[in-house]
């Protein structure tokens, strides 16, 4: 059984289609790249898998069951234990440290301050940014930014992780190293990856890849 399934959805944004009827399977453990050029439907497509937005037709399943018909609470609560996310900019919150900003999905969650901090100090110090764990994100570099938000998107062990242009805003050696980090964790917890990018590169540690044009899949080619 897929882990994230897409059954023809479209999303229209005034007279322009962002996506039309797009079919999308992704399994337990899987990395799928989603490509194409700047205002394919890239975003929105991830929108409407994560639940941020709903379809204006068809559906989103994700674990057996319907996504995109859920109330926006139970949407968020899924968000915030079952799917991480990581994003270009990272989207650190600036008046926290690192460990604090690592530990604040699970701290929303309703753990203890005490384990929550101790989780974020193994994550830090997995992705090798365990010394930066109090510093604020201004003190930190891109790279050591995007090693904090991947901590802070893997502290819960999602089993989905949405990355949108993760490694856009780094240099090509600390993009490499935030996409490494990424795919060991991943893989040691057999959490799927669904990765939007326009670089061939990072595409090409996935698994398989989707290209999106006109909001309309093109194709999808095994790596």
């Amino acid at each position: 059984m897929s882990l994230l399934q897409a059954k023809g959805i479209s999303k229209r944004y005034g007279l322009t289609d962002a996506l039309v009827q797009v079919d999308l399977t992704l399994g337990a453990g899987e990395v799928l790249a989603v490509t194409g050029p700047s205002g394919s439907g890239k975003s929105t497509l991830l929108m409407c898998l994560s639940g941020i937005t709903r379809p204006d037709a068809g559906e989103v399943w994700f674990a057996g069951a319907r996504l995109d018909d859920r109330s926006e609470a139970s949407r968020s609560v899924l968000r915030r234990t079952e799917i991480g996310a990581l994003l270009q900019h990272g989207q650190l919150v600036p008046e926290l440290t690192a460990a604090e900003n690592v530990a604040l999905p699970l701290l929303l969650g309703g753990a203890r301050k005490a384990g929550a901090l101790a989780a974020a100090a193994e994550w830090l110090g997995l992705f090798g940014v365990a010394p930066h764990a109090d510093k604020r994100p201004g003190e930190l570099s891109g790279g050591q930014q995007q090693k904090v938000a991947l901590a802070r998107a893997m502290v819960t062990q999602p089993r989905l992780l949405f990355a949108d242009e993760p490694t856009g805003s780094l240099d090509s050696l600390a993009g490499e190293a935030v996409l490494a980090a990424m795919m060991a964790a991943a893989r040691e917890l057999n959490t799927a990856i669904l990765l939007i990018t326009h670089d061939a590169t990072v595409a090409g540690y996935c698994d398989r890849e989707l290209h999106l044009r006109d909001g309309r899949v093109l194709a999808g080619v095994a790596q």
